[in-house]
């Protein structure tokens, strides 16, 4: 799933046990950044850590998860996943985490555009979610670039380093994609 943008190149690639070492050498290099906003860092002690989360979502017990490696430049940089896809009411919700370095280059925004418009056009899906902790200001960014809508926060809906957090809640629903897919189009 390629897209171009200003000379830099987004792929994703669906998650494979191989990957695990590429991914548990970000995460460690990363560590102190990664887990100011991801509950499983302090978990993630070794590679085997890795290799056990990626053996979960390829099982049939993470059947609505699926996750994905971001590459760039022929380097894996960060994860994104559709999670907790709920297929009777057309929905799903998708979650993401970068390496450090590769911040601020816009490769989130363009991976989450890949997997907004895969969602509605290929998964029958007509509301794709994004939850960001409070204060995520650069996470918040991605939503509010992608004119998804903040409906509210959820309170203490995340455990992360030892206390519960709040989540804002932000949603894109296909009928807005299209119109904002049309609209920029038109121009």
């Amino acid at each position: 799933m390629p897209l171009k943008n200003n000379k830099i190149e987004v792929k994703l690639r669906e998650i494979q046990l191989s990957d695990a070492p590429e991914l548990f050498t970000i995460i460690e290099k990363g560590r102190e950044y990664l887990r100011e906003w991801l509950p499983f860092i302090d978990i993630t002690k070794k590679v085997e850590d890795t290799e056990a989360f990626i053996r979960f979502v390829k099982s049939k017990a993470s059947e609505h998860d699926s996750v994905y490696v971001i590459i760039s430049d022929d380097k894996i940089v960060g994860v994104i996943s559709y999670k907790g896809t709920d297929n009777v009411n057309h929905k799903t919700e998708i979650g993401y985490w970068l390496a450090q370095d590769h911040q601020g280059k816009g490769l989130v925004t363009q991976a989450c555009r890949i997997l907004i418009e895969n969602a509605f056009e290929n998964l029958g899906i007509n509301r794709v979610q994004l939850k960001v902790g409070v204060n995520n200001s650069k996470s918040a960014a991605i939503p509010k670039r992608l004119n998804f809508k903040l409906e509210g926060v959820e309170r203490d809906g995340e455990f992360l380093n030892g206390r519960y957090i709040n989540l804002e809640v932000y949603s894109l629903l296909k009928q807005d994609w299209i119109s904002d897919k049309s609209n920029q189009e038109a121009y």
